[in-house]
């Protein structure tokens, strides 16, 4: 008579692991790739595992070392723990992002790649569509300090029906953001806060990049050209301190600026919810003690050149320049 075959606890459990997303795979719902990513083994290993299923069964699946699992899987207990944050602390993240805080937060160092396979083999997030034809990106100014981006990004930012604007000022060399606040509405007030801020903390710079919205330049004819020389109250205070502006003519135009808003929207929302953060005012609190930093040390480049544009600002009456007068709109 053959001697029955005992298996542990442990060995019982990947097999039923394997099983599972070996299945998933022959279902189409996952590729082999994926399979393969998620059990921790190689495309080779796992087309062995797919032919011993086929021709043994269940038995097929149990590690030929008696149970004893490979040192590069991920253990069930970890991918059991992985879809359990993000099924109840981290559902409205994008995978990168729960990525990150898988590292950052529960010190769990798996793959990007990883994670999103099992993530997705659980429909736990869909597939993202494939890319489009990569546009060419715009060749950023060398060196920090010589162009600098604002615009403003109207959002719910709570998890509610509040709509407030935030305003961000980025630099074109870096991405680095050096200004970011939540308003009620986006107006010259808070534009002019908002660089006169930068201006003081970082000198002044040589150009700004913003859109044709009303604080910002007078448009004769709507959708039209702007007239450079009617200058409204944001354009007669950098005018003052001889900062050139530069209009923008499409969201296209304005990719960099676009790009860092669409990451801002992905993100910010998900990280007031995280913080129990529900109030404009402990929202900017957050921005300026820890989130811009935190931002930025995700996001930032290094520029292409060493050194600065930015230039110390000239004693100049800033209460002054950035007061509303009535020579401008």
């Amino acid at each position: 008579m053959a001697s029955m075959v005992v298996y542990s606890k442990a060995a019982m459990e990947r097999a039923m692991k394997v099983q599972e997303v070996i299945l998933r795979a022959m279902a189409k719902k996952l590729t082999w790739w994926q399979a393969a990513e998620i059990i921790g083994i190689s495309d080779r290993q796992m087309r062995r595992w797919r032919e011993r299923l086929e021709e043994f069964g269940d038995d097929g699946l149990f590690d030929r070392r008696r149970g004893q699992p490979s040192p590069k899987r991920v253990p069930l207990a970890t991918v059991e723990q992985v879809l359990g944050l993000y099924r109840d602390r981290y559902f409205d993240l994008n995978v990168q992002h729960f990525h990150e805080k898988l590292r950052a937060e529960h010190q769990i160092q798996l793959s990007y790649s990883w994670v999103k396979a099992a993530l997705q083999g659980a429909g736990l997030v869909a597939r993202g569509r494939k890319r489009g034809v990569h546009r060419k990106r715009r060749e950023r100014r060398p060196l920090p300090g010589m162009l600098l981006h604002i615009d403003g990004s109207r959002h719910r930012w709570f998890q509610d029906e509040r709509w407030y604007d935030l305003i961000v000022i980025l630099d074109d060399a870096t991405s680095e953001i050096y200004y970011a606040q939540l308003v009620e509405e986006e107006s010259t007030a808070t534009v002019m806060a908002g660089l006169r801020e930068v201006i003081e903390r970082k000198g002044l710079f040589c150009a700004l990049y913003s859109d044709r919205g009303s604080h910002f330049w007078l448009t004769p004819k709507v959708g039209g050209k702007v007239d450079p020389h009617r200058l409204t109250q944001v354009g007669r205070a950098l005018r003052e301190l001889g900062v050139q502006m530069i209009p923008a003519y499409s969201p296209q135009a304005r990719g960099r600026s676009e790009r860092s808003f669409g990451t801002w929207q992905g993100r910010l929302p998900q990280e007031l919810r995280l913080q129990g953060i529900t109030t404009l005012e402990a929202a900017n609190e957050f921005l300026h003690k820890a989130y811009i930093a935190e931002f930025n040390g995700r996001f930032q480049v290094v520029p292409a050149q060493r050194g600065s544009a930015f230039l110390p600002c000239p004693r100049k009456n800033l209460d002054l320049i950035f007061s509303l007068q009535l020579n401008g709109r």
